[in-house]
């Protein structure tokens, strides 16, 4: 085989080529797809993002209650999502992110040979510490509690997760803050709730003999036997009287009657 074989092989791959290239071009040039305007199912980006926190209550937040009953298990495998910039271990270094050992109660931006961003330094100013509602709220979305943050992290839109991560920070840390006191109970819950109670406990009555026999339902149903009596006696006697009123015409038309037929039987002797 000499050197014009191999040309022709090098022109037959070149060939094919081409004529791959040129259906290409002319395929898309039959069978133009031209993007649609408007979405034939449009989606509401902003409703995606507060899916994961459309259950959850308003209001305050319940740390003492939430955080006694977290597991600080599950938050650890929550900041196996963080471990790729933090590290939370003990004599952990920094990563993309500063270490988060002992991060509870420390102050903002305050952990040497880490360089923040000036957001997370402003809002480090007047000495502003990471407490449970502050990180709570943080974790939520990172760039809209610190705007201008250089955390690329989107948020935990889950409460659990939030609560549970708290939990495990608590955890990796020597001297925790202590627990927040629960939030008292509305009170105006709980007089409905003690009205209730009262109101469904039946009350026992005592007779003249001493006995406890008649309790409060047994009288309010006494109670409305003895209307219902009152009530028909009335519409009996008001049917009695209605009934004597309608037969007292109908007894004296026959009289009247009568009376004109004796008047007419005096009239015709006059007539006479």
């Amino acid at each position: 085989m000499g050197d014009l074989f191999w040309n022709k092989i090098a022109a037959a791959v070149l060939a094919i080529l081409l004529v791959v290239m040129g259906l290409r071009e002319i395929s898309s040039i039959v069978f133009s797809a031209e993007a649609p305007s408007e979405l034939a199912y449009p989606v509401d980006m902003s409703a995606l993002e507060v899916a994961g926190a459309a259950d959850e209550e308003t209001g305050p937040v319940d740390f003492g209650t939430l955080l006694a009953a977290a597991s600080a298990s599950d938050g650890e495998r929550v900041a196996r999502r963080c471990t790729a910039c933090h590290t939370f271990e003990q004599g952990g270094g920094h990563g993309t992110g500063p270490a988060m050992y002992g991060v509870l109660g420390r102050d903002v931006a305050s952990v040497s040979g880490f360089n923040y961003s000036s957001a997370m330094r402003d809002y480090a100013e007047g000495g502003t510490e990471w407490l449970y509602q502050n990180m709570y709220e943080y974790l939520e979305n990172p760039r809209r509690y610190v705007p201008g943050t250089s955390m690329a992290f989107a948020g935990l839109r889950s409460q659990d997760d939030r609560i549970n991560l708290l939990a495990y920070m608590r955890e990796q840390h020597d001297n925790p803050p202590p627990l927040p006191e629960p939030l008292p109970e509305d009170e105006t819950v709980a007089e409905e709730f003690a009205t209730d109670e009262d109101e469904s406990t039946p009350v026992a009555a005592t007779t003249g003999d001493g006995d406890t026999d008649v309790t409060e339902a047994d009288a309010v149903a006494a109670d409305e036997d003895a209307e219902a009596e009152g009530l028909g006696g009335v519409s009996e006697e008001v049917v009695e009287e209605a009934e004597e009123d309608e037969a007292a015409p109908e007894a004296g038309e026959p009289a009247a009657e009568d009376g004109e037929e004796a008047g007419d039987e005096d009239e015709e002797p006059t007539e006479g």
